[in-house]
């Protein structure tokens, strides 16, 4: 388990590691070229291949944080539930999505992000639709378990409030990735919300409440039976992808984008902390000890073979 811890951990730091990386590339060392020609040879080559491939190594290490988590905390069986329906379920709809302009409207991929599956759909973007969409259910889920509601309005409830903040990341992310100086994708038609087609959102919504939907049939009306220690990384996960597109969105574009900045913010980072607020406290030592101490007085003791009690 300690290893585990080490291995999420480590991928966590990368993942922030290279969020950071590319936000200093991006905002500060594209738009001066002077710096990139100062640079020797090497370190022109290796700053090329680090910007080309950057945000392949973020997606992935995001990926593999997320994976290492739910198979550490929720087990294999769940990890495993929700990792395969959402990233073939995503991957469906980004190929249906670049092929026919459903459900997201008419766009298409740029170079930066990966081998295109068919074409089409970088490998990565699948990939990212798992790790957000598991962080922003898992808090959904184990949030609403605090809440005295009937357990269908929670499963639902968890679904819905899932998918909104996986869409309200979207608000973000989508300026920052295709209306700034380096897109990594582009609509062919600008939308009439802040670039965006309104059924882009729409699809955002669409396509994470059907795989949370899949992955809840799956997990079945268990709780989840997370702390605020353990819900942690998926708050982790989406406070740092969130913080990545809203600066970029706030510092390449006009003044107007502070406002899809600002819905973002409300419908995905404050539900997400108070989500994470409202979570069982963490155990402490000395309820721990109690736990432990009913255990050992419930348990009758153990007596060797041959041995007879006086």
């Amino acid at each position: 388990m300690k290893q585990l811890m080490a291995i999420e951990r480590f991928c966590l730091t990368g993942h922030t590691v290279a969020l950071a990386f590319g936000l200093a590339g991006l905002l500060l060392v594209l738009p001066n070229p002077d710096f990139i020609l100062a640079l020797p040879s090497f370190g022109q080559s290796a700053f090329g291949l680090s910007m080309s491939g950057g945000g392949v190594v973020y997606i992935l290490l995001g990926a593999i944080t997320m994976a290492v988590y739910a198979y550490r905390v929720l087990g294999l069986q769940r990890a495993l539930t929700f990792m395969i329906p959402a990233i073939v379920l995503s991957l469906g709809s980004e190929l249906l999505g670049t092929s026919t302009g459903f459900p997201f409207g008419e766009y298409g991929y740029l170079s930066g992000l990966g081998y295109k599956i068919a074409g089409l759909v970088p490998f990565t973007i699948p990939l990212s639709w798992f790790y957000l969409g598991l962080a922003c259910y898992v808090l959904a889920r184990a949030g609403l378990e605090s809440i005295r509601l009937p357990v269908w309005a929670r499963l639902v409830g968890a679904i819905a409030v899932g998918s909104l903040m996986l869409t309200a990341w979207d608000f973000v992310l989508d300026p920052a990735m295709s209306q700034t100086p380096y897109p990594f994708w582009e609509f062919k038609q600008l939308g009439a919300f802040f670039g965006m087609p309104y059924r882009n959102l729409s699809g955002w919504f669409g396509t994470g409440a059907v795989f949370m939907t899949v992955a809840s049939l799956f997990w079945g009306k268990a709780p989840l039976n997370l702390s605020r220690d353990q819900l942690t990384v998926p708050l982790a996960v989406y406070l740092i992808n969130f913080a990545f597109g809203a600066v970029i969105t706030v510092a390449q574009l006009d003044a107007r984008f502070w406002i899809p900045t600002a819905l973002s913010a409300f419908l995905g980072v404050v539900p997400a902390i108070a989500l994470w607020w409202i979570a069982k406290p963490n155990a402490t030592m000395a309820q721990l000890e109690t736990v432990l101490q009913v255990r050992e007085l419930e348990e009758p003791p153990i007596v060797p073979v041959g041995v007879s009690e006086k």
